[in-house]
């Protein structure tokens, strides 16, 4: 991880068991960013964005992934804001500017909806507002990033093969595979995702069709930042959000290059975010 800022990590109460956080930089030197990732991911894909930002940075394993993947529910984008405020009490931060990925958005809008003192600035990237619900599942939607939760790998090589022929990770950086090996629990010959794939279900379905989120949509200030990735999951095109005019009441900026993923890792994603934060 040449160049990269590596994570300490502390464990945090909250309902039901203990979340891991990852904590980049000393918490009392300057306004903390508390960063909220995706629906497969974990505090690592951040891992970039926190080597770019010159203060601390906090990013928690949300329920059912990473070091909290044996935490069970309940799940949904309200859960996983009581447990941001959890983390934030925790570690003694009044308040801070957040940042939420993908489905890290949705519970980064309803965290600033339900408890508006805690959140200094808000950044959504790529997430965060509706979309329409999908024909299938998880699986149809995220494709491997999906399908992976249900495989089991030889070694560590052959997990990052498996990302390797991901379309979105075409272009392979330190951080990615960071991400990536973060990921894996296990031994030779047992690699498996640390992911629940009762949490991926549960969340999905509450951020396509749950209260929460919506009302949180609903009340987001005029004007919040929104970074939106040129192409999709798949680095395809249409992109996530095809229609930036749907937006209208956000600020939204392209980030040219860009796939949903490419945008915490490659380097015009990570610069647009960590300037969305200054």
């Amino acid at each position: 991880m040449s160049g990269l800022r590596v994570p300490s990590y502390t464990s945090v109460p909250v309902d039901g068991g203990e979340l891991a956080v990852a904590v980049w930089g000393d918490l009392s030197d300057g306004a903390p960013v508390l960063a909220v990732h995706g629906i497969t991911a974990s505090s690592m894909a951040w891992i970039e964005t926190a080597t770019r930002l010159p203060g601390p940075v906090v990013a928690p394993d949300l329920r059912g992934r990473g070091g909290s993947g044996t935490l069970g529910g309940p799940y949904g984008m309200a859960s996983h804001a009581r447990d941001c405020v959890a983390v934030l009490d925790a570690l003694g931060i009044e308040r801070a500017r957040v940042a939420g990925h993908s489905m890290g958005g949705f519970v980064a809008a309803v965290l600033a909806h339900r408890y508006p003192e805690r959140v200094a600035r808000l950044v959504l990237v790529d997430g965060g507002a509706p979309l329409p619900a999908p024909p299938g599942g998880p699986e149809t939607v995220l494709g491997p990033a999906a399908r992976r939760l249900r495989m089991r790998f030889p070694s560590r090589e052959a997990y990052r093969d498996h990302w390797r022929a991901h379309p979105a990770f075409a272009d392979w950086t330190p951080a990615a595979e960071a991400y990536i090996d973060y990921d894996l629990a296990g031994a030779d010959g047992g690699f498996r995702s640390r992911v629940s794939e009762d949490a991926m279900a549960a969340d999905f379905v509450d951020l396509h069709s749950g209260a929460a989120p919506h009302k949180a949509y609903e009340a987001l200030p005029h004007g919040t930042p929104f970074l939106r990735a040129e192409r999709g999951l798949l680095d395809e095109t249409p992109p996530l959000y095809p229609d930036p005019s749907a937006l209208a009441e956000l600020d939204v900026t392209t980030v040219a290059g860009t796939n949903h993923y490419s945008i915490l890792f490659a380097d015009a994603g990570t610069k647009a975010v960590a300037a969305a934060l200054s």
